[in-house]
């Protein structure tokens, strides 16, 4: 065979590879939930990379419905790692201790414990809170995979802060104008360092990553341009010039109004769901796990932008 036409078999024998490699269209429905946020994603698996035709329409849906369940997702942790990038950077969680072996873009979230020692986050989402809000580039969104799931609670509840703001009472809404407010990774720490075992004592180093921050009450989603609060139990703890007690009260009336019954959605789990929401439209909560049954999720999370 002649060097020419051994290179363009080479060639060939490539391009048919690189043909194989491109992503495939899939055909999926978008089936949006009763309540006040999310949509199901039925029919797409995240285990084969999406064309940018699928991939526009995923993200289009979680702009509209704020939270997404891709059912019954069979993905290894690099294939969760990988979709998640594809909406920009991964954060990577102070609590080095819980992130799994190989994946530290991936946080454990787990009830587990073995060898007396806990496998992962067991207290996580004890209090309202929108993931990372400490950071001065909060998370744009979480992705969080069903590993073993207990056969009873474990639920995830989720609250609608763009309708948290839009039903505002017009005297709380003049108030928190303009408004700034701290938050702190600390803010429950030694809370729930009282209340269970999860919770390691911080490094210098790892207090260090987690500074207090200062955003405004009321943040414009960068992409859909709604309003929603941005303040949480978990993680807001006072709003900056204002009297300590004014502070208390109103952060108080804007917790409570924001999880009325009607802003909220509770998930309950299914084998190998993944959930990805929007930490800037949505707050959640962990509706907790009866103590002798096993549960297990993996997080990744998204860096997002300043709140504005």
């Amino acid at each position: 065979m002649s060097p020419s036409n051994a290179l363009r078999r080479d060639d060939s024998t490539l391009g048919a590879a690189v043909a194989r490699q491109q992503p495939v269209p899939q055909s999926f429905e978008v089936r949006r939930l009763s309540g006040p946020v999310g949509a199901e994603i039925i029919g797409l698996d995240l285990s084969h990379e999406l064309t940018p035709a699928d991939f526009a329409r995923v993200h289009k849906a979680h702009l509209d419905h704020h939270l997404l369940i891709f059912r019954d997702q069979r993905i290894t942790p690099q294939q969760h790692i990988d979709f998640s990038r594809r909406f920009g950077p991964l954060m990577i969680h102070v609590l080095h201790q819980f992130h799994l072996a190989n994946h530290p873009e991936i946080l454990i979230v787990s009830n587990i414990v073995e060898d007396g020692k806990p496998v992962g986050l067991g207290d996580a989402g004890k209090y309202w809170h929108s993931d990372i809000s400490y950071k001065e580039l909060p998370s744009l969104g979480s992705l969080l995979h069903a590993q073993e799931l207990p056969s009873e609670g474990g639920d995830t509840l989720f609250a609608d802060m763009h309708l948290a703001y839009d039903t505002l009472p017009a005297a709380l809404l003049k108030a928190i104008e303009g408004k700034r407010a701290v938050h702190s990774y600390l803010a429950q720490y030694g809370q729930l360092q009282k209340e269970g075992n999860w919770r390691p004592n911080l490094s210098a180093q790892q207090i260090a990553q987690v500074q207090e921050v200062v955003h405004p009450v009321v943040r414009t989603h960068p992409e859909n341009g709604r309003r929603a609060l941005f303040v949480s139990e978990g993680f807001t703890t006072r709003i900056v010039d204002i009297p300590e007690d004014e502070s208390r009260a109103l952060l108080a009336e804007l917790f409570a109004h924001s999880i009325r019954a009607e802003h909220i959605y509770r998930h309950r789990w299914q084998p190998h769901d993944l959930v990805f929401w929007d930490n800037r439209s949505l707050i959640h909560l962990a509706g907790g796990t009866p103590d002798q049954l096993r549960r297990k999720l993996y997080r990744t999370t998204i860096e997002g932008d300043t709140p504005r």
